[in-house]
């Protein structure tokens, strides 16, 4: 793996990116804004899901008034997404937003995306300059442009998106900003897609470009509730060992040699294994559990894992560190498992 990239450092609400700092999860509502109730209970649910950045949109005045009473219920930074008209990101900004995304590009013209910079700088609120689709070569020449314009302006509080849905043009534009500027870079595929594929492509793009040490906040965008799009965003970290999501669950495919309903049990121990994550996610590393559906997968070729249960016909063999330690019937495992997670922590 290459070393990450040191970017600048940049102040969100309470936390800080870039600068070797730890990469941040972000998502954003699906709610409608104005209806405050429904967004602050998706904003509560990303935040007990480990979500770090939560960033909402802003498609009028009405929902640009009603930041400030969301803020105050938070936990975490608040993004403010704009489009199309200055005088929304100016108002969030009076609201007491962490930091606002906008695309100078269709903010209007040079003088009303100024305005908004002028009041950044004032409140020292950040700006991330979200750029999505084009070409590879139309992104990166736009962000550049963009760059030195805030530059010109003394602002350098900046951070950068140029999102595709294509993956291997949204790698090649942050590659090529990335050798020209240091600037914290917000990863994605844009449009990804439903869960299935949209997690594919997520964890390809993000996957490489965190390879290559690039990215300080990630978010996976996906048709589907939010808190998926953190759980996988906390995987694609944990995957490349960049973050401790507190449990790594290990599971066979199943073959002829499975003799119980391995599926069944994987399913409702995930279930159960949630509200367990941010118990261990201090950990210097995560917790590994297994699940095995016969002999052959563990505990031999399972020793890796902390915990592990090998299945057997109507029995299965509970492990600790490759290290047999009694057997139990399929009905217990899951009750098994998670009062062994429970003892070892």
């Amino acid at each position: 793996m290459f070393t990450h990239k040191t970017t600048r450092e940049i102040k969100i609400g309470n936390i800080k990116i870039g600068a070797g700092t730890p990469i941040r999860v972000q998502s954003m509502t699906k709610t409608a804004t104005t209806d405050t109730k429904a967004t602050l209970e998706q904003i509560k649910e990303l935040e007990n899901s480990g979500c770090e950045i939560i960033r909402v949109s802003v498609p009028d005045i009405e929902s640009a008034k009603l930041l400030g009473k969301i803020k105050k219920e938070m936990n975490v930074p608040l993004v403010a997404d704009i489009h199309f008209d200055y005088k929304l990101a100016i108002e969030s900004i009076n609201q007491g937003v962490d930091k606002i995304r906008i695309n100078p590009g269709n903010i209007g013209s040079k003088e009303k995306v100024k305005q908004i910079v002028e009041l950044a700088k004032e409140r020292k609120i950040p700006i991330r300059i979200g750029l999505n689709s084009g070409s590879c070569e139309n992104l990166v020449q736009t962000c550049f442009d963009y760059i030195k314009m805030f530059e010109d302006w003394n602002f350098f509080d900046i951070v950068i998106s140029l999102k595709a849905s294509d993956v291997l043009q949204t790698i090649k534009a942050y590659q090529s900003v990335a050798e020209k500027v240091n600037y914290p870079l917000h990863i994605g595929i844009t449009e990804a897609g439903p869960l299935l594929e949209g997690t594919i492509k997520s964890s390809t793009g993000i996957g490489i470009l965190l390879y290559q040490g690039l990215g300080d906040t990630i978010r996976v965008s996906l048709t589907t509730e939010p808190t998926e799009e953190v759980k996988v965003a906390y995987l694609i970290l944990q995957s490349l060992n960049l973050r401790n999501y507190g449990i790594e669950l290990i599971t066979c495919p199943t073959c002829a040699r499975c003799k119980i309903d391995l599926k069944k049990i994987v399913s409702e121990f995930e279930k159960k294994l949630e509200p367990f994550r941010k118990k261990f996610v201090k950990l210097p590393a995560p917790v590994k559990v297994a699940i095995m559906g016969c002999e052959v997968n563990g505990p031999g070729e399972a020793k890796h894992a902390d915990i592990g249960i090998a299945g057997g016909k109507n029995t299965g063999l509970l492990f600790k560190k490759g290290k047999p330690v009694k057997k139990i019937s399929p009905e217990n495992w899951i009750e098994e498992l998670v009062q062994s997670l429970l003892d070892f922590s």
